[in-house]
């Protein structure tokens, strides 16, 4: 069993408790699609490690448990020619939760949390924790940050030279654009600089 698989166990007994282990080996099955580079379990992984992160930095969540499940299942479908990865990932999500027996409102802020990470516009607290979670490898270490662009562009494998660097270079000029990436104020601190470095660097190389 691999770390991110332990890590990912041990995070999900206390959302689960017993006898629902087949729904978290289902999750672990599809992040080992052979065509996924970055969107793998040791992505999900480090979401979790940041959102408890951010937890023990105080920062603010309703429901700390559904931000996590919503974790755990944010890329469970990732298919790069598509668009509806997300709101395939979020049912997928919600189903979990039903099956757990959680209640209709909980479903649907698992649901809805998932949803949100497609577009990174958090609205509440619950949505800013998750958000800035995912996109903690903006603000990497520059290694890790080039490890993740060579990931992602793995998974684009079938998008030209010039497609890819035009769709990046886009994706790029949006998030430097924004006010500001991160929005807890302990990831803004931490990760802020480095992530519009990282990404002003690559947007260079781009052109």
């Amino acid at each position: 069993m691999t770390t991110p698989e332990v890590e990912l166990r041990s995070v999900w007994r206390p959302l689960a408790g017993p006898g629902h282990d087949h729904l978290l080996d289902s999750m672990l099955a599809r992040h080992r699609e052979a065509h996924r580079r970055y969107h793998t379990l040791t992505h999900v992984m480090w979401v979790l490690r940041h959102i408890s992160a951010l937890v023990a930095a105080g920062e603010s969540t309703t429901d700390v448990h559904a931000v996590r499940l919503a974790a755990l299942w944010h890329d469970a479908v990732y298919d790069a020619t598509a668009s509806d990865n997300e709101a395939r990932s979020a049912v997928l999500a919600r189903a979990a939760a039903e099956e757990l027996g959680w209640s209709s409102p909980r479903q649907d802020l698992v649901e809805r949390l998932v949803l949100a990470t497609a577009g990174h516009h958090p609205t509440d607290a619950d949505e800013t924790m998750l958000i800035d979670a995912d996109l903690a490898i903006l603000g990497a270490s520059a290694q890790d940050y080039a490890a993740y662009v060579i990931g992602v562009r793995s998974e684009y494998g079938h998008v030209d030279d010039a497609a890819w660097r035009t769709g990046r270079a886009a994706v790029l000029d949006g998030f430097l654009a924004q006010p500001h990436i991160f929005t807890t104020p302990s990831m803004r601190s931490q990760r802020e600089t480095r992530a519009r470095a990282n990404m002003s660097a690559e947007l260079a190389s781009l052109h």
